[in-house]
């Protein structure tokens, strides 16, 4: 089971970056970003001194799942508040592992549940159908830029501390 469980031969791709500038602003579409070891992405509001938090990660591909179950063409990515949308790996597959998003070492720290803005931002049904959906929440190791049409690659495993999969 842990060979299955570190074998994940899929690259992602960035397919958005959003930053939030405020709390309930808004986000903004970025071409690119910094991700600061100690701020997250530079221009975001987030702030925490935990850090468990700096980026945010969708998938492209729940979020037409989540539009199926609204009954709608498509989920503006704006919607979700979310920082990254990758397209192409499995998110959940990167639990207690790092992975590279650009220039950028990420770890990731959990799973990132919808709140109630999600009913607000998708309509009625939206906080249920995000639920699974969510993406997941991480923090910066190593800093650098991430843009878009950057790959998204599993580094390596935290429990194990296995070396880079491919």
């Amino acid at each position: 089971m842990k060979e299955l469980l570190n074998h994940i031969p899929q690259q992602g791709i960035v397919e958005n970056i959003l930053i939030r500038p405020k709390r309930k602003e808004s986000p903004i579409a970025v071409e690119s970003v910094f991700a600061d070891s100690k701020k997250g992405l530079l221009g975001d509001h987030y702030s925490s001194l935990s850090g468990q938090r700096q980026v945010t990660l969708i998938q492209y591909e729940h979020l037409q799942a989540v539009a199926g179950m609204l009954h709608i063409e498509r989920i503006d990515p704006l919607l979700t508040r979310r920082n990254i949308v990758v397209q192409g790996i499995n998110l959940l597959a990167l639990k207690d592992k790092q992975f590279l998003v650009g220039e950028v070492v990420l770890e990731f720290t959990g799973l990132c549940h919808p709140c109630s803005r999600m009913e607000e931002n998708l309509g009625n049904g939206g906080y249920n159908a995000m639920r699974g959906h969510g993406g997941i929440t991480s923090k910066v190791v190593k800093e650098g830029h991430i843009s878009i049409g950057d790959k998204v690659l599993i580094l390596k495993n935290l429990k194990n501390q296995a070396s880079e999969v491919d």
